[in-house]
């Protein structure tokens, strides 16, 4: 922590700012005559800060603000969030922000942007003055290039903490803060926050405090549409759609059964619940950007139109729900201690991501399956692909996979040129394997008595009803594991963690009776990735992808292109003189299967064409599974719904 933040005693600190200011709580800061920035300190902040929102101007997609927080006269230090949940970053759009101007008492006041903690603005508040006030606005992205795009002529997306400043000094949990909302005519909003009153399109919502408000996004649009994912319950669940167009809102009821078999699934895995209601907050769009972002008591999903008009086509992105769901257990309801900070510009401690999102990313695809809303066939198949991806990932021979969990503060998702060197957010997926590993070995170990399903209870089950945040450390996770079945779980951990390989943790594919295969046809779910991706996955046999038009992608380290001096940036123009197509370099490897002539690939790097030649003969290759002759089916069991 940087000593900006350090914790003075009130003696030390008043006597810092009766010499830094001797004579005037009025005057003018400079970046070189700054006070410290307050520490957050457990207490309750004095009144209400009232946040005012315009959403209206959806030509330019601009959010304006209106802010005031009760104040005294003298230094105060106003925050823009930075660490985000769920981001797992220093993220906050903070260059999205603009025209901000501080009044008090109907007076400008000058601010100055601390030159540490950039977040930060520091202004000093006139005698006589009982509120500072701020108007400022939120440029929202314009085109994916300067970020998601969250309003669009049909759809926005109010993220709190894109356009909220805050109070320094205080605990996030303890500053009440009372958001009003004006929506363009005629819109509905879906959110978890509890709504006052509306008044036309001004929406008043019931005061909360600021963790829980950042913590509740909301979606509005000019086509919505609510289904009811838990009739006639205590605790509601909704499902909150906004669309580009009315025709994408059709679901049929055999659509939405699915959906409520996810709820009652998730309830029958954890045996608890921790909301007072859930919104599932879905956008089904062309032109507002996809999202996948957990809540406690809702979550941000977008993809693409035809969810459910197409639905028989999108079988492989359908675990994003039960993915955002199961966050409300594992990572919001349970996080990891150095994820449940004091407010938004305390550093996040990402260590055990790979619990939080490794095993969510396990949970979102078991109850994916199990409700319905993937098959088990199509489980496998993802599964497949998982375990393959990251079994040729080169990457883990310098830097093992908990070094991952750094990747959201180090990278923030951008492109990578050798991706599969340097690696990612590989606590994700790889974590996935890791933990159908635990649960493999939990069932072998125990005769098939007990699984990860009982872990899952007694770790996110406990204080049912209740959303107060419960923090956990590694030694907990391994006391849990080991209350389940004894074993060496914190050896097991570490070794699959911190290790080199070689290949991903294949193990509990073994256990469960399967093992990652080869073969020369694609499956349902590859296809349907390469389809959405408009791209060809040569991954298993060239070692890279082609994207459309032939532009070369995802270059395997030391793989066959690797090794013929291919790189991402680079394009296609001929197959063994023939222009190409996707159909003429699959024809191509297959030719040379067998043979001994090697593949010619005219390819255009800049101004510059050259031919490439690939010695390979190996045919085409997918992932995919198959089963283990003579073994136990634990897949089977795994996949299949709780009675």
């Amino acid at each position: 922590m940087h000593a900006s933040f350090a914790v003075r005693s009130t003696s030390a600190l008043t006597l810092a700012l009766a010499l830094a200011f001797p004579a005037c709580a009025q005057s003018t800061f400079t970046p070189t005559n700054l006070p410290p920035i307050p520490a957050p300190v457990d207490q309750p902040f004095p009144g209400t800060v009232v946040l005012n929102v315009d959403a209206t101007d959806l030509s330019q997609q601009i959010f304006r603000m209106h802010i005031s927080m009760p104040a005294k006269p003298g230094p105060m230090t106003v925050l823009y969030p930075q660490w985000l949940p769920g981001n797992h970053s220093p993220t906050g759009p903070i260059t999205q922000l603009a025209g901000l101007k501080f009044t008090a008492g109907g007076k400008p006041v000058e601010w100055v942007r601390d030159p540490v903690q950039v977040y930060a603005y520091h202004v000093n508040v006139p005698e006589g003055a009982t509120t500072l006030e701020a108007d400022y606005v939120y440029l929202s992205p314009l085109d994916t290039n300067q970020g998601r795009i969250t309003m669009t002529d049909n759809i926005l997306g109010v993220q709190w903490n894109a356009v909220t400043l805050y109070p320094a000094g205080y605990f996030g949990s303890r500053i009440p803060v009372q958001a009003n909302l004006r929506l363009p005519a005629g819109w509905q909003f879906g959110t978890a926050l509890e709504t006052a009153e509306r008044q036309g399109d001004d929406v008043h919502f019931k005061p909360t405090d600021l963790n829980t408000l950042v913590d509740s996004p909301l979606f509005a649009g000019r086509y919505f549409k609510r289904f009811d994912l838990d009739p006639g319950a205590k605790v509601p669940v909704h499902l909150d759609v906004v669309a580009d167009d009315a025709d994408s809102l059709a679901a049929t009821p055999e659509q939405i059964e699915i959906h409520r078999k996810l709820i009652q699934q998730a309830y029958k895995l954890y045996g608890s619940h921790h909301y007072d209601h859930y919104d599932f907050l879905f956008a089904l769009s062309d032109e507002f950007s996809g999202i996948g972002l957990e809540h406690h008591q809702s979550s941000e999903n977008g993809v693409k139109p035809g969810y459910f008009t197409e639905w028989a086509k999108g079988e492989a992105g359908r675990d994003l729900l039960a993915h955002e769901y199961t966050h409300s257990w594992d990572g919001k309801f349970r996080r990891p201690g150095g994820q449940a900070v004091a407010n938004f510009n305390v550093p996040l401690q990402n260590e055990l991501l790979y619990v939080y999102e490794g095993q969510t990313q396990y949970w979102g695809n078991v109850l994916a399956a199990r409700s319905g809303l993937v098959s088990q066939q199509g489980a496998k198949d993802a599964l497949a692909a998982a375990a393959a991806r990251y079994d040729s990932v080169k990457g883990r021979e310098w830097r093992a996979m908990q070094d991952t969990v750094y990747d959201p503060i180090l990278n923030s998702r951008r492109p990578l040129g050798w991706g599969n060197y340097q690696r990612s957010e590989d606590y994700y997926t790889e974590g996935q394997l890791i933990w159908l590993d635990a649960d493999t070995l939990i069932r072998e170990l125990s005769g098939d008595k007990r699984s990860l399903n009982d872990f899952a209870k007694a770790f996110f089950g406990i204080n049912d009803g209740s959303h107060v945040r419960a923090p956990y450390t590694f030694e907990e996770v391994v006391a849990t594991l080991n209350k389940i079945q004894p074993y060496d779980w914190a050896g097991f951990l570490r070794k699959r963690l911190d290790g080199h390989g070689p290949g991903a943790p294949l193990d509990g594919l073994a256990r469960a009776g399967w093992k990652l295969v080869y073969t020369d046809t694609p499956t349902d779910y590859v296809k349907s990735i390469d389809d959405r991706s408009k791209a060809l996955d040569l991954s298993y046999s060239l070692g890279f992808a082609v994207a459309s038009g032939g532009a070369i992608r995802n270059v395997v380290w030391d793989g066959v292109g690797f090794r013929a001096g291919l790189a991402a940036n680079a394009t296609i123009v001929a197959v063994n003189n023939t222009a190409y197509k996707p159909e003429v370099l699959k024809k191509a490897i297959k030719d040379a299967k067998g043979g001994t002539a090697p593949i010619q690939l005219l390819v255009k790097k800049g101004d510059t064409f050259r031919t490439v030649s690939l010695d390979y003969h190996g045919g085409l290759r997918y992932p995919r599974l198959e089963r283990i002759p003579g073994t136990k089916d634990r897949l089977e069991s795994i996949y299949a719904a709780l009675k």
